[in-house]
């Protein structure tokens, strides 16, 4: 009987150990299972991660290269800006000269077929200067003695379709001389009113601003004057050619007591903007 009951406890001592066995293996294989799966996430995780950062470097360098290529090309684009402004100006430039040189050869035109029309002598100039010692401001011109300037010759213009008295030279040089123009207080001119033809003498106030003076004309002249009259040189005294256009009548001054009249005359010239001028010689042109 005592036999027995020791087998009875050795096979419950050998079930209850392959029980704890199997219990271990279990537990064993349940806490590999599960820290596989911490690995497992562990990784995911720093996978995660790194793709993240991996991503944000690469959007970061993105943006670095696109903004370096704006700046490079905002760079390029202002260079090209201030090229095209540059061309820009120097065409503005050319336009501007390309007009300047149209309206000098239209006015140089002007000069030729008004110097062409002249029936005697005459020697173009330019005028190129005033004088400064001369009270009244002489002007200065590029032809002298040896284009064949002289002395008390007449100056004449063509201005807005005019042909106007400009003064007479009075002194020559080899290649300048200077011109007292008619506004001089020393200049006197024999002339006429071209329609009612009274003639009387155009004196100059001193200034090119300040109008003419036409004095000792007959007083009863008074009623043939308007204002507005063409007054033009006379041809006497052998210095100014006849039919000269000197000045417009501007005002008329006449007392009973006078036997004489006077006008103030607006020049004809205007010369803040003359640049051209002839020379009238002595004799005619010889057309051969």
């Amino acid at each position: 009987m005592a036999i027995k009951g020791k087998k009875r406890s050795g096979a419950r001592f050998g079930l209850t150990s392959y029980v704890f066995a199997a219990l271990v293996i279990g537990s064993f294989s349940l806490l590999l299972f599960s820290t596989r799966s911490f690995v497992v996430d562990i990784k995911d995780m720093g996978l995660s991660l790194f793709s993240g950062i991996r991503g944000g470097i690469y959007e970061i360098g993105s943006l670095v290269s696109r903004t370096v290529l704006s700046i490079q090309e905002l760079a390029s684009l202002r260079r090209e800006y201030a090229e095209l402004n540059g061309r820009l100006a120097r065409y503005e430039q050319l336009e501007r000269t390309a007009a300047e040189i149209r309206q000098e050869n239209t006015r140089l035109r002007e000069q030729l077929d008004f110097s062409q029309s002249l029936s005697y002598l005459h020697i173009p100039a330019e005028i190129i200067g005033r004088d400064p010692d001369n009270l009244f401001s002489a002007l200065v011109i590029n032809k002298g003695k040896y284009s064949g300037v002289e002395n008390n010759m007449a100056v004449i213009a063509w201005q807005n379709g005019v042909q106007g008295l400009v003064g007479k030279v009075v002194q020559t040089g080899q290649f300048e001389s200077l011109v007292m123009p008619v506004y001089d207080v020393s200049s006197f001119v024999s002339s006429r009113f071209s329609v009612s033809r009274y003639d009387g003498i155009v004196e100059g106030q001193g200034g090119a601003d300040v109008p003419l003076r036409m004095r000792f004309i007959r007083k009863r002249a008074r009623d043939e004057i308007s204002f507005g009259d063409l007054v033009v040189t006379n041809g006497s005294g052998g210095v100014y050619p006849g039919g000269i256009s000197v000045g417009r009548v501007n005002a008329i001054y006449y007392q009973d007591y006078e036997i004489s009249m006077e006008v103030d005359l607006d020049s004809v010239i205007d010369f803040s903007r003359l640049e051209y001028v002839v020379v009238i010689g002595k004799g005619e042109q010889d057309d051969g």
